[in-house]
């Protein structure tokens, strides 16, 4: 299992890879590209997003939220943990 500190290098380099993504999706309607290509672009973005935010709720899930189900205090962090996933998957 890779340390914390790596994850945590791992997600701020793939936030970085990200934040060029969408430098480079204001360069693209600057340069006033085809509208396909524009899109698929967010689409790009989104997914990356999407896998960022996946790979924190899965530590959060097997750290904070399994702690919390151990000090029984489950049924509170579960309705956290589903109130997230629900603005998480909007």
């Amino acid at each position: 299992m890779a340390s914390y500190k790596s994850e945590k290098i791992n997600l701020l380099n793939r936030l970085s890879r990200i934040e060029g993504q969408v430098r480079g999706l204001q360069n693209m309607i600057e340069d006033e590209k085809y509208c396909v290509d524009v899109l698929t672009q967010i689409a790009a973005v989104k997914g990356a997003l999407n896998k960022v935010g996946m790979k924190i709720l899965e530590k959060h899930t097997h750290g904070c939220v399994k702690q919390a189900v151990a000090n029984d205090q489950g049924e509170e962090i579960i309705n956290e943990l589903m109130e997230v996933i629900n603005k998480f998957t909007k």
